[in-house]
């Protein structure tokens, strides 16, 4: 039987018919930023760990699902993202190559390609794309997306450039190479000049590389050049909100169910239950879930005697049975005053600052909760709408980088890749939508 830890929960407390609320802090996610040291496999594989125990993208895809207005706008953003889809415009094309470019539209999954691509942009800054070629690597026939979350780089050579992607299901062990697949990564900085001078394209000579496969990355530039960039919403999980809106949901729960109101918030480090597993020598899942509930029985048998004491409760740390001070395990101390729907302005306030954070106007994905609330008109939210698309851009040219390597490979002039974004009509104009492209001045209807 699989026993699945669980730190985060809300106990009655007896004595003072009230509940303490469990939770693991989210800002521990990216906590340990220290330069990361390669990770060796077998056989000369190796790569550098994401986060300090290489879990840092299911941990950060962990947060998102257990939010409902974070994981909709994250939804929301890859949807505005992927506007119209990814075509390749052959307008200017001759009737030959436009043949090609549709035959190749047709063996690959652009729809799915495309939309995946946009989620790993908006969930980590980041994308990987791999294209294949023909037998004589004369063409590019292929063209797949790799998951961001499962792709792990390789160390940087003396001359800064990555020289393979390993990727693999890392949520689990990896001690072999047959549990990966190796991927030659062609240079980040000049991607198109590498694949010619490994194929020998432009020359007309026999190919360098018997390699057929090549990864092509295309990343997010942040302040912070690192080998697996940090997203922005990452400031959601430092501050304070995500958190408090997670609570507000507990608190909310424990009041329906038990009518004890949350009196205190315990909020405990990661470390803190890998330190108590590491010093007793506990393995087992079902055993550890055990200790937990016996830490947690301990945290509020300290609570119940500070409050029967008298004193007062002024440090933020806990004092273990042993005399210890747990700096890992702070307590808050939570406002009992207010009950049932008087938390209704907390949460839009949480809710807000979580949109705010994301991009996403609440209006635009309807997360904004309570019975009386600002609604904006229809022509507000269909010029937010269109300033969301418009905001796409720098994305679009980012992704487009490998579309235009196979597209020039390939030989198909005339031909160049376009994302068409959806702009909505007003009703004078008989019409629900138009489709805007920016690379010609006359817009598609």
């Amino acid at each position: 039987m699989n026993h699945d830890l669980s730190f985060n929960s809300v106990e009655v407390i007896p004595d003072l018919k009230a509940s303490a609320a469990f939770t693991v802090s989210s800002s521990e996610v990216f906590l340990e930023q220290v330069d990361m040291t390669p990770v060796k496999i077998a056989d000369g594989y190796e790569y550098m760990p994401w986060g300090s125990d290489n879990q840092m993208p299911y941990k950060i895809l962990e947060l998102i699902d257990s939010d409902e207005t974070l994981s909709t706008c994250q939804l929301f953003n890859a949807e505005v993202c992927y506007g119209s889809g990814l075509v390749y415009d052959t307008t200017g094309a001759k009737l030959k190559v436009q043949q090609e470019v549709q035959n190749y539209m047709m063996d690959n999954d652009i729809a799915s390609y495309f939309l995946g691509v946009c989620q790993d942009f908006k969930h980590f800054a980041f994308c990987v794309s791999v294209i294949i070629l023909n037998g004589d690597g004369s063409r590019i026939v292929r063209i797949l997306r790799k998951e961001a979350c499962y792709c792990r780089f390789a160390p940087a050579g003396n001359d800064g450039n990555i020289p393979y992607i390993l990727y693999a299901n890392w949520r689990k062990s990896i001690s072999s190479k047959d549990q990966v697949e190796k991927i030659e990564l062609l240079d980040v900085h000049s991607p198109w000049s590498d694949l010619q001078e490994r194929m020998q394209a432009c020359k007309g000579k026999r190919p360098k590389s018997s390699t057929r496969k090549f990864a092509v990355v295309s990343r997010v530039p942040t302040p912070d050049s690192t080998y697996y960039p940090i997203p922005y919403y990452g400031a959601l999980f430092k501050g304070n909100w995500y958190n408090i809106k997670k609570l507000i949901g507990m608190a909310k729960e424990a009041k329906l169910k038990n009518s004890a109101p949350i009196k205190y918030h315990i909020e405990i480090a990661n470390r803190f239950w890998d330190g108590i597993f590491k010093a007793e020598g506990i393995t087992d899942r079902k055993k550890q879930m055990d200790r937990v509930v016996e830490e947690k029985e301990k945290i509020i048998n300290f609570l119940t005697g500070m409050e029967n004491s008298g004193k007062v409760l002024f440090s933020t740390f806990y004092v273990s049975p042993d005399g210890k001070e747990q700096h890992d395990v702070v307590i808050n101390k939570v406002e009992t005053d207010k009950e049932g729907g008087d938390w209704s302005t907390d949460i839009i306030e949480a809710v807000n600052m979580v949109c705010f954070t994301m991009r996403v106007h609440s209006n635009l994905v309807g997360s904004v909760p309570g019975k009386s609330q600002s609604n904006n008109s229809g022509s507000d939210k269909r010029e937010l709408y269109t300033i969301a698309q418009a905001l796409q851009k720098p994305y679009h040219d980012l992704l487009f980088t490998v579309h235009y390597i196979i597209i020039r490979y390939n030989g198909w002039e005339g031909v160049r890749p376009d994302c068409p974004f959806i702009m909505l009509s007003t009703l004078d104009e008989n019409r629900d939508a138009k489709l805007v492209t920016t690379n010609k001045s006359d817009n598609k209807e």
